[in-house]
């Protein structure tokens, strides 16, 4: 686990990475008809755009959960093998919107809030296309680790459709050993 410095470096670089801005990427829309407790639960990170707050880090998730002020607890965790320690960050979210469209604002760090925006899920929200405020941001999720190779070119395909560099996904291992 990280030192609080460390936390703190980190967090502040995602908010000022990406901007302090809550809003979607050009030409996307956020999901309707979203169900806020279907969503809820772990999730695998399976491709992402490169951030200097998750480089290189291994078997990324994000674990979402209800909070007590109508809100969502985020958690997102990461092995970071150059210390072979995980990383954890904590953090709120917020509709910004109604609560049946999936957009939210995000905050790990003090009053900064970030755009999460979810521009697709399948029917059985096992898979899921997430943006942060514009195109330098995207993360492809699901529930298990392993995804079948015709649903993640489906994923990409449909995030390179929304407007996204998908050459320069970046897959996230999740089964390096832990040292």
């Amino acid at each position: 686990m990280p030192d609080m410095a460390d936390l703190k470096g980190l967090l502040g670089s995602l908010a000022s990475a990406m901007g302090g801005e809550t809003g979607i990427p050009t030409g996307c829309q956020a999901v309707e008809g979203f169900e806020l407790e279907r969503y809820l639960g772990l999730w695998y990170e399976i491709a992402r755009l490169d951030h200097s707050f998750e480089r290189g880090l291994r078997k990324v998730t994000a674990h979402y959960g209800l909070r007590d002020d109508e809100g969502v607890a985020v958690t997102n965790r990461g092995f970071n093998p150059d210390d072979s320690e995980w990383d954890e960050a904590r953090g709120k979210a917020y509709f910004e919107e109604d609560r049946r469209t999936g957009r939210f604002r995000v905050s790990f760090f003090g009053p900064f809030y970030a755009g999460y925006n979810i521009l697709w899920l399948d029917d059985d929200y096992e898979h899921a296309i997430v943006a942060g405020p514009n195109h330098g941001f995207l993360w492809l999720l699901a529930r298990s680790p392993d995804v079948a190779p015709d649903m993640y070119e489906h994923m990409v395909m449909l995030a390179r459709q929304n407007g996204f560099d998908t050459d320069a996904l970046i897959r996230v291992s999740h089964d390096a050993p832990e040292v």
